[in-house]
């Protein structure tokens, strides 16, 4: 038997498909471009951030790529397949405005929700997803909170809910759309330890992120996006002056 030389031995991890590779992707609303020739690739375990202005298409990339809202053109693979062959492997937060609160449920179930792509959803959560959905909620803070009707939750609450309904997925690739804005301290720190966590754990999580001034602390990766990609890449590479500007215009800076 010949065995191969410590040069044809390769890493595992060096040959997986990224997490998430677009390519060419156009998303036009009554036939105005929010989206144009989008090619991006995130890479796998690091913090992502997707910064632009309003009206970039940064959460209209993030539901273009889940398939929430069409496509015009180009394709999207996550782990080298299309999203209904790994679909139980992705969770998504979505921005708290967009969100029903008035709907009549509490904080576990909606959790429990968030396991309904292991379950289906004609089996019912059992004791042993009941007590992962509480271990979810312990994780953000909101134990207590579980039988509370989340109308009845403040906002940076309602947020760590759906926090908690991603981590109860225990999904490989993360999709978060804004989760820091207008929440408090509490939230804001809670969020960052869930998402170094899941870092921690091998997973890759990607925010739609709207504070300059926070990106070199949160992020390892960043994207600029102003309807086109404008960079990406390594935050230490990509988060320049030159790059900024080109995002936001040429008023911005890079401040401190």
């Amino acid at each position: 038997m010949i065995r191969p030389t410590t040069s044809d031995q390769f890493s595992p991890i060096s040959l997986r498909p990224a997490p998430l590779e677009v390519r060419d992707l156009t998303v036009a609303y009554r036939e105005k471009p929010v989206l144009w020739d989008v090619d991006l690739v995130i890479p796998e375990g690091q913090l992502c951030a997707i910064v632009g202005p309003n009206g970039a298409g940064k959460s209209t990339l993030l539901k273009a790529v889940l398939g929430m809202v069409p496509r015009a053109s180009g394709t999207v693979q996550f782990f080298g397949q299309p999203l209904q062959a790994v679909r139980r492997h992705i969770g998504y937060v979505p921005q708290r405005s967009s969100v029903d609160w008035d709907f009549p449920t509490n904080a576990l179930d909606v959790v429990l929700m968030g396991l309904y792509g292991r379950l289906g959803w004609f089996r019912r959560p059992g004791r042993a997803e009941r007590e992962e959905a509480m271990r979810a909620l312990e994780q953000v803070g909101l134990a207590a909170f579980a039988q509370r009707q989340i109308a009845q939750l403040s906002g940076g609450q309602q947020q760590r809910v759906f926090l908690a309904r991603a981590l109860a997925q225990n999904s490989d690739l993360y999709f978060m759309d804004e989760p820091f804005a207008g929440v408090d301290a509490v939230t804001e720190e809670a969020i960052l330890q869930v998402m170094h966590e899941l870092k921690g754990r091998g997973k890759t999580v990607v925010v739609v992120h709207h504070d300059l001034e926070t990106v070199r602390d949160y992020f390892d990766h960043l994207t600029l996006l102003n309807v086109q990609v404008i960079a990406s890449g390594p935050l230490e590479q990509t988060f320049t002056a030159e790059n900024l500007k080109a995002t936001y215009g040429e008023r911005m800076s890079l401040g401190r």
